[in-house]
């Protein structure tokens, strides 16, 4: 019975609390070695959580019996107030005519019309790397993912300053955001000293280039095959389109979804592979076997499955979603677990993902593991890079075209040596690293 799982108190909480605010990792990691891989958190005022690294119950929750399981509130309101209502933060009847709309833009078809896009955008900010200088590799990323993203989604070409613009306004929402979950009891405090005001303005700022993006778009009628001319020709069911705030919503969570996790796989990947030479040197000459600029992007990606495992591998050891969060909306059994209706569970894939019992050496590098040789079916129900069930990422694709483009890029110009002592993690809404000093050699 879900009664009698393990419980973290309340008190234990609170005495924790700064840790917590700082990297909850941790805190967490000794309560599963503690308790097992299902225990349940008391946050005060009668609300718990169940935190879970069970592989089973995360694939239940979302997949198997996804229908009984909605987005926690952290999603639909707390996110939601910042970026809007769209497929990320949407549940249920919305959600579903959302996802029905977007999806095809997201279709491999589609994405060959952009990935020449993709590809300009990631010469010209590789471009701007000093060789030999030891660089902070993060912004780099960060800015090279949300450039792609700008370009892809309304093939914006301005000087810098209304990306920059919305990129900053993303990234202070973000932090706003993160101390309201991680010190939900200061909630008060926020609103009240103006916190919580002065993001919400910012966020209104960021809707309003957006819109003024859209309006442009519409009057020009000109076709620029990007995913913003996608979304404007989209149907619903009855014919009507998406009215203006709608595809707000939807921009800005492409915009926050479609940068971060990219940036950080990147980033973590670079890490790795610098730690790492003989897997570096590995990829290298895998990407020089395929190196002909007669190749068209779409064709190298295809050929590059070495430099696609190490991504993968990076993405395991640190995921960027590294955790998901849902609600039962009726009462559900899992095992001999019982799940009242309005149980909410967190669900670690930074824990699952380096499960003991469920991989080889889990704190290893290895890239192998994901060799296309081995049955995939060995890995696919615990391995979760972009989700799972109904609502995995639907830019997946997008995104690992965009990453396989980059990392062979660099290594085909430089080799990547580290300038860090270990690889610390920032856990914010998505997996950060803390640090990301390394030095790009020419080959």
């Amino acid at each position: 019975m879900s009664n009698s799982l393990p419980t973290v108190s309340f008190f234990k909480v609170l005495k924790n609390a700064s840790r917590i605010l700082k990297n909850p990792l941790p805190f967490h990691n000794e309560n599963f070695e503690k308790h097992g891989d299902i225990f349940r958190v008391n946050l005060g005022f009668g609300k718990s959580v169940i935190f879970t690294r069970d592989a089973g119950l995360a694939k239940h929750t979302l997949q198997k019996n996804h229908r009984n399981y909605h987005k926690s509130s952290l999603q639909t309101k707390d996110l939601a107030k910042y970026i809007g209502e769209g497929l990320l933060t949407a549940d249920g009847e919305k959600w579903l005519k959302q996802r029905r709309l977007i999806q095809p833009a997201f279709h491999k078809k589609k994405l060959e019309e952009i990935i020449g896009t993709i590809y300009s955008v990631i010469k010209e900010e590789l471009s701007q790397i000093k060789p030999n200088e030891t660089i902070d590799v993060f912004p780099l990323m960060s800015n090279l993912a949300f450039r792609v993203v700008a370009k892809s989604l309304f093939s914006y070409t301005d000087t810098g300053d209304t990306i920059s613009r919305l990129q900053h306004i993303t990234q202070e929402a973000q932090k706003t955001l993160i101390k309201e979950i991680r010190q939900p009891y200061k909630r008060w405090w926020f609103y009240l000293s103006g916190k919580i005001g002065r993001t919400l303005k910012l966020t209104q700022e960021a809707r309003a280039i957006l819109n003024g993006i859209i309006e442009e778009r519409k009057r020009s009628k000109a076709e620029h095959h990007d995913l913003l001319d996608m979304l404007l020709a989209a149907r619903y069911e009855d014919g009507s389109v998406m009215n203006n705030e709608q595809l707000i919503d939807e921009i800005l969570i492409l915009f926050t979804a479609g940068h971060e996790t990219t940036s950080n796989a990147l980033t973590f990947t670079l890490m790795l592979l610098a730690k790492h030479p003989e897997i570096q040197d590995k990829a290298y000459r895998e990407i020089m076997v395929f190196d002909n600029s007669d190749v068209q992007p779409l064709e190298q990606i295809a050929k590059l499955q070495y430099t696609k495992q190490c991504i993968e591998e990076s993405m395991r050891l640190y995921p960027p979603a590294y955790f998901s969060d849902r609600v039962a909306i009726a009462e559900d059994t899992f095992g001999d677990l019982v799940l009242k209706k309005g149980t909410m569970i967190l669900i670690s894939f930074f824990e699952i993902h380096k499960h003991k019992d469920l991989w080889k050496d889990p704190y290893t590098f290895n890239p192998d593991r994901f060799d296309p040789k081995i049955d995939k079916k060995e890995y696919s129900d615990w391995y979760f890079p972009f989700g799972a069930g109904p609502r995995m990422c639907i830019g997946n694709n997008f995104a690992m075209y965009e990453m396989i483009l980059v990392i062979s890029e660099l290594l085909r110009d430089y080799e990547v040596l580290p300038h860090f002592d270990g690889i610390e993690v920032k856990p914010l809404i998505t997996l950060k690293p803390a640090s990301s000093g390394l030095r790009f050699k020419p080959r």
